[in-house]
């Protein structure tokens, strides 16, 4: 007797190769994420100083207000050009604690109406293609379902797994497949340990299943940490940016036979407890740990920060322009400041 009766099983999606071919990436685009793929590439292989910012929206709710915000940051990354690489978060799969709310614009494309998948894989690619187009600008997203990535994979310049994600084997072995930079969170409670059994089954080649193919992996020499702080049992958040937090990662990470060894700092979360403006302060502490030892300086490449267009947080029913709604995010204003404030320091 079939086990998925409880399934309803509602239309077959198209497969990404499909996608791809309705909603193409320009050729002039196309040459524009190569030489940022190899800019990017070279900040995580230690051939280049500049510092990564992994910035925006903690969800990418609606394409025109990201669309507005990935402008503006356009505008600033020609003014810090030569210290800083800005990565703008387009966030389109939000994973829930509970299974409730907002899950995101691969759900939802619009998070005022029911669900729609296959909508949502359009939006989603489409939005990622403006972006490109229309700024120059290739970005991030979370790796939610590790099948849908290759929806994406000629878009995107740099991809993180989750801290509830972090111990999933396909989410480790499908980013053991790609070739650019993958971010592994530390799990919520923290244990470091398994954060690096994530980088090193992603930096090793595998044998696998994927979307009904039987593949062979090479290893990804660029994946990462992502410190984003821990909860413990009693419900109360750690944070992991100090500088002896990194000096004892350093010890067990730089020294442990990975390659390239990389650290983001996620200035939100359970670094901040969710008090967005923390972000500001969080970001110049690692900035000032990294000028008091090398070996943190060599091993922190960038940040990790929740910004949007307005302070804060709302419902979606609020409908506020260019407001979160999920995790409340530092606005424009701020934004622009800190990143100068980054600048000045490097």
């Amino acid at each position: 007797m079939d086990n998925m009766k409880n399934t309803k099983f509602i239309r077959k999606l198209p497969v990404p190769k499909d996608i791809k071919a309705q909603y193409p990436l320009s050729e002039e685009a196309v040459v524009k994420k190569e030489a940022r793929d190899k800019e990017i590439e070279k900040v995580f292989k230690g051939e280049s100083d500049k510092l990564v910012l992994v910035i925006g929206p903690c969800s990418a709710d609606k394409p025109v207000p990201v669309l507005d915000y990935i402008h503006r940051l356009a505008e600033v990354q020609k003014e810090v050009d030569d210290k800083i690489l800005i990565i703008p978060r387009i966030y389109t799969g939000k994973p829930r604690t509970t299974g409730a709310g907002y899950k995101g614009m691969l759900h939802q494309p619009d998070p005022e109406k029911k669900p729609d998948m296959l909508e949502g894989i359009i939006e989603v690619r489409q939005l990622h293609k403006d972006a490109i187009e229309q700024t120059g600008l290739t970005c991030a997203d979370e790796m939610l379902y590790p099948e849908n990535h290759r929806y994406l994979s000629d878009l995107l310049s740099y991809v993180a797994v989750g801290a509830r994600s972090v111990e999933n084997q396909e989410h480790r072995l499908v980013s053991s497949a790609l070739n650019i930079p993958v971010g592994m969170k530390n799990p919520t409670s923290g244990d470091v340990s398994v954060m690096l059994n994530a980088i090193k089954a992603a930096q090793s080649g595998h044998m696998f299943l994927y979307r009904g193919w039987e593949v062979e992996s090479a290893g990804n020499d660029m994946a990462h940490v992502i410190l984003r702080g821990s909860v413990d049992k009693h419900g109360i958040n750690h944070v992991n940016y100090h500088y002896e937090d990194l000096i004892n990662l350093c010890a067990q990470y730089c020294d442990g036979g990975f390659k390239n060894p990389a650290v983001i700092i996620d200035t939100n979360h359970s670094n901040s407890g969710k008090k967005y403006l923390e972000q500001v302060r969080i970001a110049n502490e690692v900035l000032h740990s990294m000028r008091h030892s090398d070996d943190i300086k060599k091993m922190v490449k960038g940040f990790m920060i929740e910004s949007y267009i307005e302070d804060g947080a709302q419902k979606v029913e609020d409908g506020v322009y260019g407001k979160s709604i999920t995790d409340p995010c530092l606005g424009w204003d701020k934004t622009k400041e800190l990143i100068y404030t980054i600048a000045e320091q490097l």
